[in-house]
């Protein structure tokens, strides 16, 4: 896959009217109360920050979750709908899969918390980063992602544009771990590798 099209891969800003200074939240049609907050806050770990009726329909509850960061994934549920372990494959515009950080020291103990909560996961080297694939309590498939080298998040955009260049002048199909060494190396910041366990590249998440 060549870059020599009109939409260069770049961290430049775009020469666009506005610019966006970052993700403020993502929200998600939930199920019911219950269940959403076992899976996000008592799982996954994520303090429930906020509650308050959704404004467009007070009839439903609209939680707020601390991802980690400071970014905010929000839910509106309501005590009627049951959880659909079976989850609803979406078309054109629907979400395909929601991804969050781990500490890759909490990699293998993510897992671990995962079987013991009897939740199904894939594991996956994604050549610059590894991926523990599972779903939540509604089938949509949620991403836990480990870096594999230390990133700056403030460098992270300049980091993968260049490993996207090595990866193309390598002539390879996607970029691997040696690309994004490659870059992190190339603009002068210490290579620092986080120790992962193998994986194979996988072709896909959870089924």
């Amino acid at each position: 896959m060549s870059d020599d099209t009109p939409n260069p891969v770049t961290p430049a800003l775009p020469d666009s009217p506005v610019h966006m200074t970052g993700t403020d939240h993502i929200t998600i049609w939930g199920s019911n109360e219950a269940d959403t907050i076992e899976f996000y806050r008592d799982l996954l770990g994520m303090p429930l920050v906020l509650r308050q009726p959704n404004l467009d329909d007070p009839s439903q509850t609209h939680l707020f979750f601390d991802t980690g960061d400071g970014r905010i994934l929000t839910f509106f549920v309501s005590d009627d709908r049951p959880s659909n372990q079976r989850g609803q494959r979406g078309g054109v515009g629907a979400v395909h899969h929601l991804c969050f950080s781990v500490d890759p020291d909490e990699y293998e103990e993510t897992m671990q918390a995962l079987e013991d909560a009897g939740h199904r996961y894939n594991v996956f080297d994604r050549g610059i980063f590894h991926s523990i694939y599972t779903t939540d309590n509604n089938g949509l498939v949620i991403e836990l992602s480990a870096d594999k080298y230390e990133i700056p998040n403030d460098r992270r955009g300049e980091i993968l544009a260049k490993a996207q260049e090595l990866r193309e002048a390598d002539g390879a199909e996607y970029a691997k771990d040696e690309h994004l060494r490659g870059a992190i190396e190339a603009l002068g910041l210490e290579v620092v590798k986080h120790d992962l366990p193998d994986a194979s590249a996988g072709v896909g998440g959870v089924e």
